[in-house]
């Protein structure tokens, strides 16, 4: 699906991405960590274009599209994209957001466009907003329109920069939601930013970055055994994965790849029994 080497990015004398190599597969989750300033969100942005990259090269589904000649709207139309930010015209309806792209670019027409917003909105759990305009709704219904707008274009893959950022705890768990359904049950590809562990925990594989570097990556249950390392570049790890490092630091043995509260809580009782 995405092939990148050698990808860097400088802003001036300020190297933000250094020398990185990655493939995504079809229909991966990705999820990328890293502390504040670590080239994450220039990562994703250098993914699409959205940021030039200094040297290296990004393959799309075999389309080279860092070579100038090729149509980047295009393969755009293929790897939607959401910010935090929500990203919404203040003064249209929640329909005609999500209209807009698809009927401008010719992907459909205004009636099939329509017909296709009234079924990504009941996915999403809106179809009473439809006629709603973005400031009489929550950030979560925001974002989720937002991802309900980048769906209609019908991307093979969906990259989000910290969606749930800006969220409640129920706005979170309502988009988290959405992004699981587009992923498992639609096969869209799905790289994801976020600083909250519990979700990086229900990647399938997970990127770390630091100082503009990949410096670990694998299946969450791996990564986040490195407890020491993940907190030596100023992450945190899940609550589960930090409760059980404290009892193995205090003698007991105990695994630290117990992610879930179920997981968690099983630990416990054989270590009680």
């Amino acid at each position: 699906m995405i092939d990148v080497k050698g990808l860097s990015k400088s802003f001036g004398n300020h190297l933000v991405l250094d020398n990185i190599d990655q493939h995504i597969s079809p229909g991966e989750k990705v999820v990328v960590i890293g502390p504040s300033g670590s080239g994450k969100s220039t990562f994703l942005r250098c993914l699409n274009l959205l940021e030039q990259p200094t040297a290296g090269t990004i393959t799309f589904d075999g389309v080279v599209i860092t070579d100038p000649r090729v149509d980047i709207d295009a393969i755009r139309r293929q790897m939607g994209m959401v910010f935090q930010h929500f990203n919404l015209f203040p003064n249209m309806t929640i329909r005609r957001n999500i209209t807009l792209a698809p009927v401008r670019t010719g992907l459909m027409k205004q009636e099939e466009a329509d017909a296709e917003a009234a079924k990504l909105l009941e996915r999403v759990g809106l179809t009473e907003k439809a006629d709603s305009y973005p400031a009489q709704l929550s950030g979560g219904q925001k974002q989720r329109i937002a991802i309900a707008g980048v769906i209609a274009m019908e991307p093979r893959c969906i990259v989000l920069d910290e969606p749930t950022a800006m969220l409640d705890p129920i706005g979170r768990a309502d988009v988290l939601r959405t992004i699981k359904t587009l992923n498992r049950e639609r096969g869209v590809t799905v790289v994801l930013i976020t600083h909250h562990m519990d979700e990086a925990a229900q990647a399938d594989r997970l990127v770390v970055m630091a100082k503009g570097r990949i410096v670990a990556d694998g299946a969450p249950k791996e990564v986040f055994q490195d407890v020491e390392g993940l907190k030596s570049v100023g992450l945190t790890v899940p609550d589960t994965t930090e409760l059980l490092w404290e009892l193995r630091r205090e003698g007991l043995d105990v695994p630290l790849d117990a992610l879930s509260d179920e997981e968690c809580a099983q630990a416990l009782k054989e270590l009680l029994a």
